[in-house]
């Protein structure tokens, strides 16, 4: 019981969302369900603006995990929330704090002028939410189940593909010897190569060849494609970009003013947005 009287002014849901995942691909106890598959929305408190904009927490994921399960508190645990959630919970938590919406300020390069284009974030929330996880892949020979990443190896891969850009601009230091620039980027490379099948094998939940019993142990399905076909590994990638792209924001399409187009400008240019918690919530 909370006995504080201002308690009745606390916080209230702004909105409520459907989850891109529907709710599925969460751990036991890392999201509180509702009946309805709806969940609420609340805008950030001052804490949570000030924690998501510390750099080195955001650089490791815990300043969205801590916002996240301050503003949507039906989840438990954001480590776990799946990585085709995260965009359409970012933006439905900036639509409670700052409303539907966001402006953008783009270069026209062919004139080298600004814009400001205003997006509406009910519409890109709404794309997200149409579009379904098809979690099954069935060829000839073999059928796979995957699942979309967690937050927390998302995460991990997004980082560990930060250390190996910085080691590819060591490779050009004038500083090193041919020989030495050669060998880190082979290890790079090597590294790299280890992220990718790294990636796939975190998506792939269970292996099932037909008669036989399906696999799910994660160390025999890290071997497994080790040692497979390059074109299994192929129709499995595939499939995981398609996923992906599903639940990526598409860039938005502009049409310019007829004064910019009789200076040089297209008729019509591509903006892409990217929600980067460092300046999506300013």
């Amino acid at each position: 019981m909370n006995d504080n009287p201002l308690a009745k002014h606390f916080r209230q849901p702004k909105l409520y969302i459907q989850f891109p995942s529907k709710g599925n691909f969460y751990p036991d106890g890392s999201l509180e369900e509702t009946e309805t598959g709806d969940y609420p929305i609340f805008a950030m408190t001052a804490k949570d603006e000030l924690t998501i904009k510390t750099p080195d927490a955001l650089l490791n994921g815990q300043a969205t995990v801590s916002v996240i399960q301050s503003c949507v508190p039906n989840i438990k645990n954001a480590w776990h929330v799946p990585s085709i959630d995260i965009d359409a919970i970012l933006i439905a938590i900036r639509i409670a704090t700052y409303g539907e919406k966001m402006e953008l300020t783009f270069n026209i390069k062919e004139i080298d002028e600004e814009r400001t284009f205003e997006v509406d974030l009910r519409t890109v929330l709404d794309q997200l939410g149409s579009e379904s996880y098809e979690n099954m892949i069935n060829t000839d020979t073999v059928q796979f189940e995957i699942a979309p990443l967690s937050y927390k190896y998302f995460t991990q891969i997004a980082m560990k593909s930060f250390e190996e850009q910085r080691l590819f601009a060591a490779v050009n230091d004038d500083s090193l010897t041919d020989e030495e620039k050669l060998e880190k980027f082979n290890e790079s490379f090597s590294r790299i190569t280890d992220l990718n099948i790294f990636n796939v094998t975190r998506s792939v939940i269970a292996v099932k060849f037909p008669g036989e019993d399906t696999v799910t142990h994660a160390g025999h399905i890290v071997e497994f494609f080790n040692n497979t076909d390059k074109s299994i590994y192929k129709t499995v990638i595939e499939h995981l970009d398609a996923q992906r792209n599903k639940f990526t924001v598409k860039p938005f399409k502009i049409t310019l003013p007829q004064e910019d187009i009789d200076r040089g400008a297209p008729e019509e240019i591509s903006i892409p947005i990217t929600f980067d918690q460092s300046n999506f919530f300013e």
